[in-house]
């Protein structure tokens, strides 16, 4: 019984807490807007870009290949030997195992170098945020894409601010 008061106890106090610091300064930051609209941000994401664009052809290229191994073993299918037939089709396979491996190692370095950029940039960012909820006097500020928020005040949304700041503190210069 005495356990059972005190966890009640201990519980009545956090929420007493929590509801003591909602009503407290809170800020609101949107992650996702500050990587995209940052200078250095929008210089990682046309770096981003540019290797998406060139997986993109590379994969291209050997679709193009693909299909024209495909377009050839088609017609020629009648009048190839049985063991001609198969040697085509051996190769064609090879090349599609080939065509697949390629996507995979696309996507596995694109997932690499996204990781990168947020492993950089996000740092640098929350050390901004950190500053202004100092210098302001925020009791805490929320990132809205890491929590499921049904409503916040548009009013303590610090994004733009954090935006100018990040920009200034880098030099606007492109990482």
């Amino acid at each position: 019984m005495k356990r059972c008061f005190f966890v009640t106890a201990v519980i009545a106090i956090v929420l007493f807490a929590v509801g003591a610091s909602a009503a407290d300064k809170t800020g609101f930051i949107d992650m996702r807007e500050i990587l995209f609209k940052s200078e250095a941000g929008k210089a990682a994401a046309a770096e981003f870009k540019k290797l998406v664009d060139q997986k993109k052809l590379n994969i291209q290229e050997l679709e193009d290949e693909l299909k024209k191994l495909k377009d050839q073993l088609d017609k020629q299918r009648l009048n190839l030997t049985e063991n001609a037939l198969k040697e085509k089709e051996l190769d064609y396979q090879k090349k599609y195992r080939e065509y697949k491996r390629l996507i995979d190692d696309a996507n596995e370095e694109m997932q690499i170098k996204e990781q990168e950029i947020f492993q950089q940039l996000v740092p640098e960012i929350l050390k901004v945020v950190q500053a202004i909820g100092e210098k302001e006097g925020y009791t805490m500020i929320v990132d809205i894409n890491s929590v499921n928020l049904p409503y916040y005040s548009k009013a303590n949304d610090i994004t733009a601010k954090v935006i100018e700041r990040y920009d200034k503190e880098s030099g606007g210069k492109k990482k």
